[in-house]
């Protein structure tokens, strides 16, 4: 590879990560909320979500007249909060609280969720343990309610 070519590729590369750094968390936080809005949305009608069964089945123990609908709403306030970048704390706060009863059908249904325990999932399983993308978004996000944000700088990290 000669100088020219060294040089025009490591602007390019400089450009795109420099893009990724300016436009990176705003995407993530808008995807991350637009997944949350309709996730929720689908559970406001009755049949509608393909986790409805999933979520009633898990927390048996609270009528699902009164459970899918709060959940219904708790999931687009924290999808609004997220695309709208507004109340960002107690928006992450809700995401926060909501994430680990996502992870309560892998102790109380563990039929549904493993195939093979412990390395193979069913869809349903692999429905929940993708839960950890959202958590690990919320958390890059969450890094920057102080004014963090992400840099294309090498030196700096």
């Amino acid at each position: 590879m000669n100088k020219t070519s060294k040089t025009s590729f490591e602007q390019l590369d400089v450009a795109i990560t420099q893009w990724m750094a300016r436009h990176g968390l705003s995407i993530l936080r808008i995807g991350l909320g637009i997944v949350f809005f309709w996730f929720g949305a689908l559970k406001v009608v009755p049949g509608m979500s393909p986790a409805e069964e999933l979520v009633k089945n898990t927390v048996y123990f609270i009528d699902p007249d009164i459970f899918l609908p709060v959940l219904a709403v708790w999931e687009m306030l924290i999808g609004l909060g997220l695309i709208f970048n507004r109340l960002m704390r107690f928006t992450l706060l809700l995401l926060f609280l909501q994430m680990p009863g996502t992870a309560l059908p892998l102790i109380i249904l563990p039929d549904v969720v493993w195939q093979s325990f412990p390395f193979v999932l069913t869809l349903t399983g692999q429905y929940i343990v993708k839960n950890l993308v959202l958590i690990g978004a919320g958390i890059v996000i969450g890094g920057t309610v102080r004014g963090g944000h992400p840099t294309a700088d090498a030196k700096a990290s």
